[in-house]
């Protein structure tokens, strides 16, 4: 019997040689890619019950969502879900926004994450540093990669952490418009795959 679990997952776009902003920290390149009519996003989000970010993260949706003239947008977006803005700085805040300014352990904010999804998913939008920590303390279980057809040379990189083979197990693969969509286990979940797939083939008959 397999049991559905919650995971922290990244979720984001990205570049073919792996990065998520040009060297100007601009998006405008990604905004030229053609989506298609499916809504991925829209499907990933359904299944998230909170959700944290960077502070050059939050900065960019403010400023590209207008989203203190416009607040609506951000709860058109993303709802009452709760989300964690790790940051050392004073940033303002979207008026009645269900959003928590904070810094420190990602493990304790994590843990608090996990208790305010009520069983849904946790999904880390970025950036690349901060997806980072949570790699670091073992605390990422999948990686969904929209890649587009763009190779920016520099930039923002997706992930500034060493993740080898036997951290990455592939589950899903997947064509939006014109974007690959490539969806990865991560650490402990990945290597569990791998055993449970390893043990598998001992069950099956042999083929001479």
């Amino acid at each position: 019997m397999v049991f559905d679990m919650a995971k922290t997952q990244y979720y984001t776009a990205t570049s073919i040689d792996g990065f998520i902003a040009d060297e100007s920290n601009s998006l405008d390149w990604l905004f030229e890619v053609d989506e298609g009519t499916q809504n991925p996003f829209g499907e990933f989000f359904a299944g998230v019950g909170a959700f944290a970010m960077g502070a050059t993260t939050y900065e960019w949706v403010l400023k590209n969502d207008n989203l203190l003239e416009e607040p609506q947008n951000w709860h058109d977006m993303y709802g009452d879900v709760p989300c964690w803005v790790f940051t050392h700085r004073d940033l303002p805040p979207v008026p009645d926004a269900n959003v928590f300014m904070i810094s420190g352990d990602v493990r304790r904010v994590h843990e608090a994450m996990l208790v305010a999804a009520q069983g849904k998913n946790v999904w880390l939008a970025g950036g690349g540093d901060l997806v980072a920590q949570f790699a670091s303390e073992g605390l990422l279980d999948e990686m969904i990669l929209g890649i587009a057809p763009a190779v920016l040379g520099s930039g923002t990189p997706l992930l500034r952490h060493r993740l080898r083979v036997d951290d990455l197990i592939l589950t899903g693969v997947r064509e939006v418009g014109q974007f690959a969509y490539l969806t990865y286990a991560v650490g402990d979940v990945a290597r569990m795959g791998r055993h449970l797939a390893a043990e598998a083939a001992t069950l099956l008959p042999a083929r001479f």
